[in-house]
């Protein structure tokens, strides 16, 4: 059967990128069980197991799945209905002096679980460099733009002047919280190890013969093939599914953020002040030629949506959980963890394409600016005719009557905001007629934000990347395909 002729996630036929898809693949999946089996052979015969050397080596040679030990473990599965004991025959199959040491003592959670942490901290480490990629992309469009005034917007209406950088910032602390956050758990990952049915050990304390220190060295040495500060000190049949949770809360937050910045850049687009890379032959609209539709940020959005969305499934498995273990976690983790790590690693690919390209009019920005400015200038030219002498009272009620007749100007007959020229046409206000253009500078009303971009910039973020730098200097910004 065609690839065409059955259901693919979009996010593998799409979005992925090749490495994320490939640490959840089956063939990855499979292969990681068999290594796990050969780490246990070798620490077991390590503390006085009587494993034969040709078993261990049979195992090492045939560790990655070939497609015809598919095809052998998918009839053993028929068989058997068990996943796990049907690859364990698959691989004695391809290792026949290993055939009776194979899984020897383990649970299946040993290398389901021992595989889902692995397959974790590798997905950690591959989103954590594109996360502080797209940061880096946002310091240097903030730094460039520190100083360029734009319009705030508080309830979706004009305030107070910022700068553009100053607006980048506030994504930027966004991201590096985010940041902040997936390290966090990805330090604090632990690994399962070899801990029995239920946690209790009780399976490795018979074959070690009573001896408790042998299964500490046993896990000790499991950590350091598998590259794991140290396993979990209490474990079920399973690693808590807490884990799982803790990392989706930190990993899922990632969608937030990104869904928030892409807001704000397609309302941008919508003002013409912004917009995201559109290639030249890129069709914005099959109908309307003339279109540029923000469609990556679309795009980012939705997949977005659907990452921060996705904690209440590991809440929900995780709360379900009875006792010791039930199996009600296996099908939807199966789902839940590749697809997290395959939105996240989606999202970041093309927010590092988006945020390595946007584009600014400053034109459109200052035309904007020009149509409000004389409205936030009216508190300057108060405090200027307060001292000439002028009440401060008889100002206001002269500037409110001047402002609400530009108002109906530009609200009524679609006309610009001609606000600065009645008061220079006014003998009330001829005190301050010379000095009225010099108020107007956008510069003028954008607070210390160049300073504030520079400081954090330059400061807390710079030192928030100094642990991707050798990293940061190689990458090269995502491509999409699509």
């Amino acid at each position: 059967m065609s690839s065409y002729d059955k259901y693919q996630t979009p996010l593998a036929t799409r979005y992925a990128s090749q490495e994320m898809m490939s640490i959840f693949s089956a063939r990855t999946r499979a292969s990681t069980w068999r290594q796990l089996w050969v780490w246990l052979a070798e620490a077991e015969k390590e503390l006085g197991l009587n494993i034969p050397d040709e078993a261990i080596e049979q195992m090492r040679q045939h560790v990655t799945v070939s497609d015809k030990a598919f095809d052998v473990a998918r009839e053993y599965e028929n068989k058997f209905r068990h996943d796990v004991m049907a690859h364990v025959h698959a691989y004695g199959e391809d290792a026949p002096a290993a055939a009776g040491h194979i899984h020897l003592g383990a649970t299946s959670c040993y290398v389901t679980d021992n595989a889902d942490l692995i397959f974790i901290q590798k997905a950690l480490d591959l989103i954590l460099p594109k996360l502080a990629k797209v940061i880096q992309n946002l310091k240097e469009f903030a730094l460039k733009h520190k100083d360029t005034p734009t319009l705030g917007f508080t309830h979706y209406q004009p305030a107070q002047l910022i700068t553009i950088g100053k607006r980048a910032c506030q994504w930027i602390q966004e991201l590096v919280m985010d940041l902040e956050d997936i390290e966090t758990v990805r330090e604090r990952l632990q690994f399962r190890g070899a801990q029995g049915t239920t946690g209790s050990q009780a399976t490795f304390l018979e074959l070690f013969e009573g001896n408790a220190d042998k299964i500490v060295e046993l896990n000790k040495i499991l950590c350091q093939k598998a590259g794991f500060p140290s396993t979990y000190p209490i474990s079920t049949q399973t690693y808590t599914r807490k884990v799982d949770l803790r990392v989706a809360n930190a990993v899922c937050a990632l969608g937030a953020t990104a869904e928030r910045i892409t807001s704000d850049i397609r309302h941008l687009a919508n003002l013409k002040e912004m917009e995201e890379p559109f290639e030249k032959s890129q069709i914005g609209s099959s109908a309307m030629a003339y279109k540029r539709n923000p469609m990556r940020s679309e795009r980012i959005a939705a997949l977005s949506r659907k990452l921060a969305n996705l904690p209440v499934n590991f809440s929900n498995t995780f709360k379900a959980q009875w006792f010791e273990r039930t199996l009600d976690d296996s099908a939807i983790r199966r789902m839940d963890i590749p697809e997290m790590f395959l939105l996240a690693d989606s999202i970041l690919l093309a927010l590092d394409n988006v945020t390595n390209g946007l584009v600014v009019y400053p034109s459109v920005v200052r035309a904007r600016i020009d149509q409000e400015l004389p409205f936030m200038a009216t508190e300057s030219i108060l405090m200027k005719l307060a001292q000439h002498g002028v009440s401060r009272q008889d100002a206001h009620e002269e500037i409110r009557v001047l402002s609400h007749q530009a108002s109906a100007v530009v609200k009524q007959e679609g006309g610009k905001n001609d606000l600065l020229e009645r008061i220079k046409k006014n003998e009330f206000f001829k005190p301050v007629w010379g000095e009225i253009d010099g108020l107007v500078d956008p510069a003028l009303f954008i607070g210390n934000s160049p300073r504030i971009v520079e400081d954090y910039c330059n400061g807390e973020v710079a030192e928030r990347l100094s642990r991707y730098q050798e990293t940061l200097s190689k990458a090269e910004t995502a491509q999409l395909s699509i």
